[in-house]
């Protein structure tokens, strides 16, 4: 009789054991899954991070392109400005001239 009693309870701990195994088995497994998927966002973040790197340093270069259309602008427009100085003192002398006579 004892010896069906130690055998039940060894089969009842086997049983329990497979049990466990495959729980375990399953926890493994799910890890396993979330590892892979935690990669495969590492692997997103980082061509994120290239693709930012890459429009900031095109927007770095747009801005330096249009930071020197804006300074040739500014250079026609202080040259222009001194032409129309230089234009209005020689029409004021004429004009003063023109009174004068």
């Amino acid at each position: 009789m004892e010896d069906i009693t130690l055998k039940t309870i060894l089969q009842a701990l086997k049983e329990h054991s497979e049990h466990i195994d495959k729980r375990f088995d399953r926890l493994e497994s799910r890890m396993d899954s979330l590892e892979s998927r935690m990669d495969n966002l590492e692997s997103r973040m980082d061509g994120l991070e290239n693709k930012f790197f890459t429009l900031q340093q095109n927007m770095d270069e747009r801005f330096n392109r249009l930071e020197k259309k804006v300074e040739g602008i500014r250079v026609d427009l202080t040259d222009t400005q001194e032409t129309l100085d230089f234009v209005s003192i020689k029409t004021l002398k004429h004009e003063k001239k023109l009174r004068e006579m």
